[in-house]
């Protein structure tokens, strides 16, 4: 940022509408009018705005909106006063909406109208609501079918009022986690955590205003807001939204129209690809399933299916990378050996969220890779044997704390000041991290031996007909519940149609008895499987696509 630049985000955006005015911002897909100009404009009329509503230095205001430019423009604008801006994923609950503006006090709430429902019932509890796909103000009372009214007359506000003076350690952000416990806590991050871990991501891979972001993550999703909003934001690229929830039907034009050069995506994505599109492909015959056998056959394979999946990406994608939980290593052998230009990162919310990266060409199969510059990491009560222990963090990215939860703050980090993750690892003799699972999913087996699910499930997912599994603990016995491709299988045995519905309900079975044999051959002991499950449905998801485990539990 130079040495004379403090690490705030208005400053962050200031220089890059100076620099990159021209240059396009943020637009949905097939759009390239709006500037970073343009972009600069408008973060000042409404920040103009928000100081006539009263809101002024460390006051909070709440974003609950779909993905869209004017989410970045509300974003900015509530920064550049020294308030503080409190992001709610799109995905939760009326209940879970309403406890975060009520336990953030927040003041303000942007809302967009296709989330009007969640807070109508609710929206006394702000001073002030407003519609972000228009920047109209809501009386309270405001039925959901007038909000097209109000969308249609865009207030003027223009004052040139004066802003106060943001510092680094100024709170910027307070972002509510969507755990797979089912407990949401408010971690603060400051100005310089997200600038700084920024400015950092650059150090990993160089971007241009050449580049074009697709945004499919929520930007109120560390992920997104810092690697998929911000970064771009800094270096002058632009970012592309998509109106609609990112289904085949709605991505797969976009993505046409943009060749985005940068993507960022949850495992999930690009596992569902591949277990559903790509993967079935090499089984479809005996001779296929052979040749995917042999080493060298199966990485000619895999490149020639990797090449059409860059094209269906739009043919110009140079960075894919993926974070936010840890990737199936089946799926990151076959963009390894298919030379697709993947990344994997690993962090969390409170880490803003970046602590490890291994970016294209720099990947090792089953890594998250080396600290990344500036970080520290090192691993608390590491077992003398294995090398393993709580992978800890220090560094200029971690969080402030937890929003009114002193004790639960104080939990999370040791008496010498490193962030406990709570995720346990090993580094091997290159610094690269490996993550072992977390360490309150762990499962303590009858002898009293560590088990992790993560990795028996790694090991279930790599199995033909698998989508998604989980791994839990039932009266002492280690149980596996697993959702597979029943389309994959009807489609395989559609010959059969006379017997179809029992002969495939038998299949069904006789395949979960055969992953349960297979797993167990390639586990240790202890991680034996003692009972499977057909999963019916998929199973629940946080909005970040991890699995709920606490409801299965």
């Amino acid at each position: 940022m130079g040495e004379n630049i403090k690490y705030t985000l208005p400053e962050l955006i200031n220089e890059s509408i100076k620099k990159f005015g021209e240059k396009t911002s943020l637009v949905f897909a097939g759009e390239n009018n709006y500037t970073y100009k343009n972009l600069g404009d408008d973060i000042a009329l409404l920040s103009d705005y928000l100081i006539e509503l009263g809101i002024k230095k460390g006051d909070k205001v709440a974003i609950l909106g779909t993905n869209s430019p004017n989410w970045g423009v509300a974003f900015f604008s509530i920064l550049s006063l020294g308030a503080v801006t409190v992001p709610i994923l799109p995905d939760f609950h009326e209940n879970e909406i309403k406890n975060i503006i009520e336990h953030s006090e927040a003041k303000v709430l942007f809302i967009s109208e296709n989330l009007y429902g969640r807070i109508r019932n609710n929206i006394g509890l702000v001073k002030h609501a407003i519609l972000i796909d228009s920047f109209s103000y809501i009386p309270e009372g405001t039925p959901a079918e007038h909000l097209q009214i109000l969308s249609s007359s865009k207030p003027v506000f223009f004052k040139n009022l004066n802003k106060a003076e943001v510092e680094e350690d100024d709170l910027a952000t307070i972002i509510y986690t969507s755990g797979t416990t089912g407990n949401s806590k408010g971690v603060m991050l400051t100005h310089k955590n997200l600038a700084w871990t920024t400015q950092q991501c650059y150090e990993l891979q160089n971007i241009t205003p050449e580049d074009k972001f697709i945004s499919m993550l929520p930007l109120s999703h560390t992920l997104e807001n810092t690697v998929g909003f911000l970064l771009p934001m800094k270096y002058g690229a632009s970012v592309h939204y998509l109106q609609k929830p990112p289904t085949p039907s709605v991505l797969l034009p976009a993505l046409k129209v943009v060749k985005p050069t940068i993507m960022l995506v949850v495992p999930l994505i690009i596992e569902k690809i591949f277990r559903s599109k790509i993967y079935p492909e090499f089984q479809k015959s005996g001779l296929m399933r052979f040749l995917y056998k042999l080493n060298p056959t199966r990485k000619i394979l895999h490149k020639v299916a990797a090449k059409k999946l860059k094209e269906t990406f739009g043919g110009a994608v140079r960075f894919f990378g993926i974070g936010g939980a840890k990737l199936d290593q089946t799926v990151e052998r076959f963009l390894l050996e298919g030379k697709f230009p993947y990344a994997i990162g690993y962090g969390l919310t409170e880490t803003s969220p970046l602590l490890a990266g291994a970016v294209v060409n720099k990947t090792r199969l089953g890594s998250t890779g080396p600290a990344i510059p500036g970080v520290d990491l090192r691993l608390g009560d590491a077992d003398p044997v294995s090398g393993e222990g709580e992978i800890q963090a220090k560094g200029p990215n971690v969080m402030r704390g937890y929003y009114k939860m002193p004790e639960e703050t104080q939990k999370v980090f040791t008496n010498d000041g490193w962030f406990r993750t709570g995720d346990r690892g090993w580094f091997d003799k290159n610094n690269y991290l490996y993550i072992k699972g977390r360490i309150k999913t762990m499962i303590v087996g009858a002898s009293g031996e560590n088990i992790y699910p993560e990795e028996i499930e790694s090991v279930i997912n790599k199995m033909r007909y698998v989508l998604e599994s989980l791994v839990i603990q039932k009266k002492g016995k280690l149980v596996a519940m697993i959702h597979l491709n029943m389309e994959e299988i009807e489609k395989q045995f559609a010959h059969l149609k006379e017997e179809a519905k029992n002969f495939i309900q038998d299949k069904r079975d006789e395949i979960l008895k055969e992953i349960q044999q297979k797993v167990n051959q390639e586990v240790n002991k202890f991680s034996r499987l003692q009972q499977v499950i057909f999963q019916p449905n998929p199973f629940e998801k946080t909005p970040t696509k991890k699995i709920k485990r606490f409801l299965y539990a």
